[in-house]
């Protein structure tokens, strides 16, 4: 059985959804209660946080890039758990121009879908009854939307709220929580986003913070009630092809952005998943049928990871006759060289010709298609793909032959095809900027 659920949402971002979220979180498990989290939105960093508050595994929901059904397949991920929380990115409307595989993109997408009310934050500060205006409008925007109620943040003072509360009793707005101004829950950032969870070192004093700090303000019981759209008809998870049956998988804080559905799926389906860190100077396990570097932080190591002899070489010699394949930062690593912030060159595998710099950053975001010149490993050549890029490097050279044709959501031509190579033991190395979420046109 899916239990009901609720999507946690706001205006726009920097408002405090995380806040939230992860104190609910950490506050219910602190109870005793089983809570699924979801993310919606194509983010690999805040899933790792939902599952250190939650306990349970935290999934990607996306309605550009996933049908219906691939959606309703990740949410039956939920089936033993007392309540669904998904965290919503931007603001709950926001999405891309033109529709997708089931629409936008935006978190309103997912709670209309799964109907699941929409816990709106709002950041009162500045402001007053005029706040009511705001909600109000989020309330009437869609009608297939339903909007819970509200958490107040930012609250200077006892009269602040007071006067706030008037606007939404004249507007008919629950309001669950109100949340005095403070300093921040602090979880620091670099340019992708979080400092990525398992480099947190307080991490577990951050969720024990968040969790007293929100079940103070927050009306938890009233939040919980308020959570609808149990789905008895969902049972089954989506398949999804591996890439192979033993997959040696890069996994430490420079190759970390790989999306939680795919691992999971990548498991159901019979694959064995094979770690290695090439921080630690680890090689692939020679057992394997294909190795996959994820995105992360290459960048911020290239240092360590050129001078990872055992590492590079066991590279070297696994894609002499397997394949290779890495998204973004793992893109990185397989070329021949990264350029970092200082200007400094690092030599990476070689794999590939591709060379990037940070020296020169170019902003890089948004959701892309890709239809493959080549079969890469879990796809066949003119498989058509979806994804998302979101990176700072600047390419510098990129001689290899295109791996595909890439688009974005406007289906304007990208440049950034990726690129591969053969080697003469039959291997193939390939390579792309943008992290595969799901197969579909």
């Amino acid at each position: 059985m899916i239990p009901p659920g609720l999507m946690i949402s706001a205006p726009a971002s920097g408002t405090g959804k995380t806040t939230l979220m992860l104190g609910l979180l950490a506050a219910f498990n602190a109870q005793g209660l089983k809570v699924q989290p979801f993310k919606s939105g194509p983010d690999y960093i805040d899933p790792a946080f939902h599952t250190a508050a939650s306990g349970r595994a935290s999934f990607n929901i996306d309605s550009w890039s996933m049908e219906d059904a691939r959606i309703e397949g990740l949410v039956s991920n939920a089936q033993g758990a007392d309540l669904i929380l998904a965290e919503g990115s931007m603001g709950l409307f926001d999405g891309v121009a033109i529709h997708g595989a089931s629409g936008n993109g935006a978190s309103a997408d997912i709670a209309a879908q799964m109907g699941w009310p929409v816990v709106l934050v709002l950041d009162v500060s500045g402001a007053a009854q005029s706040v009511a205006a705001t909600a109000l409008g989020f309330k009437t925007m869609r009608p297939d939307v339903t909007l819970a109620g509200v958490v107040l943040n930012r609250v200077a003072s006892p009269r602040h709220e007071a006067l706030v509360r008037v606007g939404m009793e004249q507007a008919g707005i629950a309001v669950l929580g109100v949340l005095p101004r403070r300093a921040e829950m602090t979880l620091p950032e670099r340019h992708l986003g979080l400092v990525q969870a398992g480099e947190q070192e307080n991490l577990g004093a951050i969720l024990d913070d968040a969790a007293a700090f929100i079940a103070e303000h927050v009306d938890l019981d009233a939040l919980r009630a308020a959570a609808s759209g149990a789905r008895p008809d969902i049972a089954h998870p989506f398949s999804i092809v591996p890439p192979g049956q033993r997959i040696a998988l890069a996994q430490d804080n420079a190759f970390a952005f790989v999306y939680p559905h795919l691992i999971a799926g990548w498991r159901a389906a019979g694959a064995e998943i094979l770690p290695f860190s090439p921080l630690r100077d680890e090689a692939p396990d020679d057992s394997a049928d294909i190795c996959w570097l994820p995105g992360g932080y290459p960048e911020l190591h290239a240092g360590p990871l050129a001078a990872a002899q055992r590492f590079k070489s066991g590279m070297r010699t696994f894609a002499d006759t397997r394949p290779v394949h890495g998204e973004c930062g793992g893109y990185m690593a397989l070329g021949a060289g990264l350029v970092d912030k200082d200007g400094a060159r690092h030599e990476m595998l070689g794999l590939l010709g591709l060379e990037t710099s940070f020296a020169k950053r170019k902003f890089h975001l948004g959701y892309r298609r890709a239809k493959l010149n080549i079969a890469i490993p879990g796809a066949p050549a003119g498989a058509k793909l979806r994804g998302h890029e979101f990176h700072y490097a600047t390419i510098l050279n990129e001689p290899d032959r295109p791996l595909a044709q890439i688009t974005d959501s406007n289906g304007l031509t990208v440049p950034e095809t990726g690129t591969y190579r053969t080697s003469a033991g039959g291997g193939q190395v390939s390579g792309t900027f943008f992290h595969l979420i799901a197969e579909g046109a």
